[in-house]
Parts: C-alpha cells; structure tokens; sequence
C-alpha cells in the first residue's frame, strides 16, 4: 500500500494530543522499539509506516497487519517526529486499562503530581519497568503517557507498566488503607525509614514538589539526604524516583 494525502493528513494529526485523544491511539518510531511492540502482541496494530527494506526484512512480524505503508525516507520524515527518522512508525491503539485494585493493594505503585517534562515521565516509566513496578498513576496536569517523547525515553515502558490518569482522591478512595509515602524536603530519612510494600510512592512536580492537598493525605514523609558538601538545590523527578524505588524493591 502507497502513502496516500489522507493518510500523511491523519498520521501527521497523531502529532497532536488532542487527536490521539480523539483516535485513542499513539506513534511508535524506530525500529527497535518497532520490533518489540510487533513481537509482544500485547497492543493493536493500526498501521505500519516503513521503508521498502525495512518491510522486506521484517515480512514475519508483518504477516498479521492488515495496513502496511511502504514509503521512500522522505516521506517518512514528514510523518516523524524524529529529528532523524528512523527506518519505521506504527500507529498503535492505546490499551484499555482497568484498575487491578489488589494488585495495587499489595505491591508497589507511583502517582506523580504534575510531572510536566515528557523525558521525565518516560524516565520513570522506564524505572517502573526496571523495578517491575506495574502501576504508576498521573495527575491531571501531568503530560500525557502516549506522548512521542514520552514514549521514546520510556523505552517500552508502554508495554510492561499502566500508566493511568487519576485523581489522587479517586484513587485513595478506592483504596483508603494504602499506605502513601511522598517525597518532601523535611521528610524522614529514605534510609532511615522501613521501606517495603504495599506502598503507593507520590513524586511531586519538578519545581514545585508535593501538593498541599497531596501532602495532607501522606501518611510517611520522606526524603533523600544530601551528601556531605552537596550543594545542588533539588534532584531531578526521574533521578528522586530511582533511587526511593531502589530503596522500596531491595529492602
């Protein structure tokens, strides 16, 4: 099948988070990443935008998609959002997820309060992944999952961790004994403090931390000391995360 106007016209939208929103879909770029989610099976194909070659040499992978595009690189590159087009996109159906709630009552879990930076939240994911941390909930105000550069620096987070957007009192009402641990700067000492699940772990936003609201709601405090002469104002959201998650999984 050839690259239609229609077609750059729709993949082209999927740019936009109010069309992918509206299509309830997201775009997967480059090939490793491209060969993980057609392996996986775990997420509906919608189409698959490739280069002649690339086609050629992934016909197994293929032979379940029913809308395969075959397009030179430049018109690849005016569907990507790439600065340097890869070799593939897919058009991919985002998944139904429903709320496993003993899942989250008996394991670990985050919910980020205003994550704005998409290499962030993509971090995260990908520690999520890392820690085998299967659920992570966001705020309202925090960028959107299916995010391209969400879902480049999450590294086929995508696939293995639900990333669900919630109301933080939504989700402590479903599960009023859960207990919450936030990361705050007058918080006990993350090794000082009994880590270990059931835990849902709240990251605050990367300027502001913590929500009042939110902040009212932990029931343990917690923070990462600095070193001796560290003199940095604030660790990175992603960077905070990985180690209270290291923390909570070893223990």
């Amino acid at each position: 099948m050839k690259l239609s106007i229609n077609h750059l016209k729709y993949f082209k939208s999927l740019h936009e988070r109010k069309h992918r929103q509206k299509y309830h879909n997201f775009m997967v770029e480059g090939v490793k990443l491209a060969k993980e989610v057609l392996s996986s099976n775990f997420l509906e194909i919608e189409a698959v935008v490739a280069v002649p070659d690339w086609i050629a040499q992934n016909k197994a992978l293929l032979r379940n998609i029913e809308t395969v595009i075959s397009v030179a690189e430049a018109e690849l590159k005016k569907i990507s959002l790439l600065t340097t087009p890869n070799q593939v996109v897919l058009v991919v159906k985002q998944p139904e997820l429903i709320l496993d709630e003993k899942s989250v009552a008996n394991g670990i879990s985050l919910y980020l309060d205003d994550i704005r930076d998409p290499g962030n939240l993509g971090t995260i994911l990908r520690i999520a992944d890392w820690f085998g941390i299967p659920w992570v909930f966001c705020s309202s105000g925090s960028v959107e999952a299916y995010n391209p550069k969400v879902v480049q620096a999450g590294m086929g987070a995508f696939l293995r961790v639900k990333c669900v957007e919630m109301d933080f009192d939504d989700l402590l009402e479903k599960l009023p004994d859960l207990p919450v641990y936030g990361t705050v700067l007058d918080g006990q000492s993350v090794f000082k403090e009994s880590l270990e699940p059931p835990a849902l772990i709240a990251i605050g936003n990367e300027s502001r931390g913590l929500s009042d609201e939110i902040q009212a709601k932990l029931t343990h405090r917690i923070s990462i000391p600095k070193g001796a002469g560290g003199g940095a104002e604030s660790l990175n959201a992603g960077v905070a995360t990985g180690i209270v998650c290291a923390l909570f999984t070893q223990s």
